[in-house]
């Protein structure tokens, strides 16, 4: 990939990674969300002239008006305790009893081992997971970045799609909405312009 492009979906991918990963409250998240809710992502996201920013923005918007708070929101899609109407761990997509840890975590972990990455967790958890994968991206483009494609591939674009299809059509909030279907466009947007082949992995969900 050119360097300007490798640049700016570091960006997208680093953003993408704390929206889907952190906690709201988190401070990491907070300035995000007032980006987001605020109109302003709109000047500063790569790629808008691809696809329909009008569209992702009013979802932002009307999430602002939604009587679930994003805290609320949050712990229903991503913690539970009650079922996930879009589990974000990669393995329950290609697992065929759609656990968390399964095989295809453990190639990811595998992959990670033999290149010398280490992700550090806080707790004890699945390296597939939505939000993480979008922030090791990041990483990767910055450190290793011979390593993308391989990384994208075979580790995340044969599942996200899917995922973050479901996120749009079960999660039942429109910030979240939002962010998925602008996820789903950036990541095209990347297949598309550095040519990538997504692994062909059956999907059982």
């Amino acid at each position: 990939m050119e360097q300007k492009l490798l640049a700016d979906f570091s960006l997208c991918a680093q953003t993408l990674g704390a929206l889907f990963y952190y906690d709201p409250s988190d401070a990491r998240v907070n300035k995000l969300i007032d980006l987001f809710t605020t109109s302003e992502w709109l000047a500063e996201w790569p790629f808008t002239q691809d696809y329909d920013c009008q569209r992702i923005d009013k979802l932002f918007q009307d999430s602002l008006s939604e009587s679930e708070t994003l805290q609320e929101a949050y712990q229903r899609l991503f913690i539970g305790p009650y079922a996930l109407p879009a589990p974000p761990w990669g393995s329950v997509y290609l697992d065929k009893e759609n656990v968390i840890f399964g095989i295809s975590t453990l190639e990811l972990r595998a992959w990670l081992r033999n290149n010398q990455i280490n992700i550090e967790l806080n707790q004890k958890e699945p390296e597939d997971h939505v939000g993480l994968i979008f922030l090791l991206t990041a990483w990767v483009i910055e450190n290793k970045p011979e390593l993308l494609r391989e990384l994208l591939e075979i580790h995340f674009l044969p599942w996200v799609y899917r995922y973050l299809e479901k996120m749009q059509l079960q999660s039942g909030n429109a910030f979240y909405e939002a962010t998925a279907l602008l996820a789903t466009e950036t990541l095209r947007h990347i297949q598309q312009s550095a040519q990538l082949t997504p692994a062909n992995k059956e999907l059982c969900l």
